[in-house]
């Protein structure tokens, strides 16, 4: 009687226990809160259920799928569970594309549920609970990528019978599980046709699909080129996408399949091809579609006229704000914008002074470029960034910018002032100036659009020059001036307040980048003892700064002012004064270390003597101060795949060093219609006129070129 009374009071237990919730404590790690949760409020000894590592992730932040792209890593997880218990692996929700720039990345944003299998040992022992722990790895991106790690726990409670999902995960794992892409009624086969892949699948499910929206996400990297287009050829039965290969496929063997998630409409199926013929009623394969013309890649602006001329000027502008050399001066103006978010008046005069700061500045860069071309030099976009001197100059002002926002000194009222010294009480002398530095800074990028707009510019009269250079302030100033114009976005940001002095602090770290890259850039145009005199300067200055606090402290610092004054100008002296010699850059050499990619330097008697005997050329004119032309260099041509097709086409490498002045190449510049680098140049065996490419390259964009030039 008491071993039966025992035993219902332990069934009864085990039933309490099992009408509890499985237990999990979310995480926030930073920028996404994770958890993990699950289907059934319990488990049964031998059961299997489904749980899910849920993650929220912040507004504007992503994290990755199987295959991050182009770049980023996969959120990941590490099990320890109870001896017998056993946790499969993620079933991957389907990915969203994620451009970045250049490159093409794979993941998710907001929240979302990757479900994995729990299984429960057969001795599982039953009216007890079971807590499973697991490690969680997450890269979380926005414009910067964050590795955030949790520590989570999912305990469940062991009963008798077969739980059945029940609480608030049920539907939503369901709904997960229901979404994950599976294998479906569809052949796929792919080949290589004139160095496209072609991939075509065919099946009942694509018969009546809108296939408008198609693209296969691969399984593993390396297999395409993720960022480049995948243009469609419907079929009565399927469809066939034209791919850009990666690296993998320019291996001596070559992949035997090639698996990953084919996304039709809003229809996701797994898939595998093998290479082989295509399947019928996908599409009729013949040479793969052209690709839409890239206005920003043209080889010219001769018959751009004034009206297109000034478009893309506008249009370059507003991209130019994207440029990673923009980024420290965009930081600046966003906190000066917070700083007078509920002045709605003042910060409208400030969006005004900033457009006047752009403008004058623009104007002023395109009358000096006018000129100089009056006089017979040849010079482009950037060309102040040529003369070691003007280098050491803005190095030396962005440490002052950077002392100054450290709280080193301190110069003006407002976080706008910072790029002068002309602060004036209500701070729009400062919003003046830090329109004027935020050109000076834009100077070592090139956006697509202002190429094409540039190069037609400086071949007009100056009316014209100068109506483009003014279109192209006008959409660099835009996105500012709109935003001190709108007073529901300003009324969403935070009151001035302690935060704001700590935000002024951590913007002096953008700028101390800024000095030390251009610390770089003098090393390669005037050589170790031009580094060494404006790495002394610096130091100066550096004391200066400190003295002009202390004399800001006291209150009779007129002396330590005057002696801060003296050193400050003692170091710009020193540093700029000096005529810079040294030697070449050290780029022009016979191989790049950091391309890896074998290279001579361009001229062109030696372009000439490769296009007679019929050999493939690709040219890249760029220049150390380039910032452009240095996230191509990493982004694109650093690359394996670039190395093997270049030794595949038997092209040559010729690089066009314009870090320093040279005539040469601007005049070569000019021929192609640009005003500035980058340029890239592909001639091929032919001997017809080369294709530009964009300015904004890919390895893909490269490598088909390059196949293209030795066909």
């Amino acid at each position: 009687m008491m071993r039966s009374l025992a035993g219902l009071l332990l069934a009864a237990l085990a039933g309490m226990t099992g009408a509890s919730s499985a237990v999990a404590a979310p995480v926030d790690t930073g920028h996404l809160v994770a958890e993990l949760v699950s289907e059934t409020r319990a488990i049964a000894p031998g059961q299997t259920i489904h749980i899910a590592l849920r993650q929220d992730i912040d507004e504007g932040w992503h994290t990755y799928w199987r295959n991050a792209g182009d770049s980023g890593e996969p959120t990941s997880i590490e099990w320890s569970a109870p001896p017998g218990w056993q946790v499969g692996g993620f079933a991957w929700a389907p990915p969203h594309r994620q451009p970045t720039g250049p490159l093409m990345n794979y993941g998710y944003s907001g929240e979302v549920l990757l479900p994995m299998s729990v299984t429960a040992p057969a001795d599982a022992p039953v009216g007890r609970s079971v807590t499973l722990q697991a490690a969680a790895t997450f890269l979380v991106c926005e414009e910067i990528c964050i590795p955030e790690n949790a520590d989570l726990t999912l305990t469940l409670s062991v009963q008798a019978d077969a739980a059945q999902p029940a609480g608030r995960w049920a539907d939503p794992i369901e709904a997960a599980l229901a979404a994950v892409p599976r294998p479906a009624d569809l052949t796929a086969a792919y080949r290589m046709i004139d160095g496209v892949l072609q991939l075509a699948v065919t099946g009942a499910p694509l018969a009546e699909a809108d296939k408008a929206d198609s693209y296969f996400f691969p399984f593993e990297g390396g297999m395409i080129d993720h960022a480049a287009p995948q243009p469609i050829e419907r079929g009565s039965q399927g469809l066939t996408l034209s791919i850009t290969p990666g690296f993998v496929f320019q291996a001596p063997e070559p992949p035997q399949s090639l698996a990953g998630v084919l996304k039709v409409g809003e229809a996701y199926y797994e898939i595998t091809a093998m290479p082989g013929e295509p399947p019928a009623g996908a599409a009729g394969l013949g040479p793969p579609p052209a690709a839409a013309p890239d206005p920003g890649a043209a080889g010219g602006g001769a018959g751009l006229g004034l009206p297109l001329a000034i478009a893309f000027a506008i249009l370059g502008g507003l991209i130019l704000n994207l440029m990673p050399c923009v980024f420290p001066i965009l930081a600046m103006k966003a906190a000066s914008l917070a700083g007078h978010a509920h002045e709605q008046a003042a910060a409208r005069r400030q969006g005004i002074a900033f457009l006047g700061g752009v403008l004058v500045t623009f104007l002023a860069l395109a009358g000096a470029l006018i000129a100089a071309q009056a006089a017979g030099a040849a010079v482009g976009w950037g060309f102040q960034l040529q003369s070691p001197a003007v280098v050491a100059g803005l190095a030396l002002l962005m440490l002052a910018v950077a002392m100054n926002l450290s709280g080193v000194f301190e110069i003006g009222t407002s976080l706008q002032g910072v790029g002068s010294g002309f602060a004036s009480r209500g701070g729009y002398a400062g919003a003046f100036f830090t329109g004027v530095l935020a050109v000076v800074v834009a100077a070592p990028c090139t956006a697509p659009f202002m190429a094409p707009a540039l190069g037609w510019a400086l071949t007009q009269t100056p009316a014209a020059a100068l109506a483009v250079f003014a279109a192209l302030g006008l959409g660099f100033a835009a996105p500012f001036v709109a935003a001190a114009f709108a007073p529901g976005l300003l009324a969403r940001l935070p009151r001035p307040g302690p935060w704001m002095d700590v935000l002024k602090k951590a913007l002096a770290f953008p700028m101390y980048g800024a000095a030390a890259w251009l610390l770089w850039v003098l090393s390669l145009q005037a050589g170790p003892m031009g580094l060494a005199r404006l790495l002394a300067a610096a130091v100066v200055l550096a004391a200066a700064a400190w003295i002009f606090g202390l004399a800001q402290r006291r209150e009779r610092g007129g002396g330590l002012r005057a002696l801060g004054a003296a050193l400050a100008a003692a170091a710009l002296v020193g540093a700029v004064l000096p005529a810079y010699g040294g030697p070449a850059p050290a780029s022009q050499g016979q191989a790049s270390a950091e391309a890896e990619l074998p290279y001579e330097p361009y001229s062109p008697e030696r372009l000439a003597e490769l296009r007679a005997a019929g050999t493939p050329v690709f040219v890249n004119f760029t220049a150390a101060w380039c910032v452009t032309c240095q996230v191509n260099e990493q982004v694109a041509l650093a690359r394996q795949g670039v190395a093997q097709a270049l030794a595949d086409s038997g092209a040559v490498y010729l690089k066009g060093d314009w870090t320093r002045k040279d005539e040469v190449i601007a005049a070569e510049l000019a021929r192609h219609g640009r005003a500035g680098v980058p340029l890239y140049l592909v001639y091929d065996a032919k001997g017809s006129e080369p294709q530009v490419l964009p300015q904004l390259l890919t390895e893909g964009v490269v490598i088909r070129a390059l196949e293209a030039a030795a066909g």
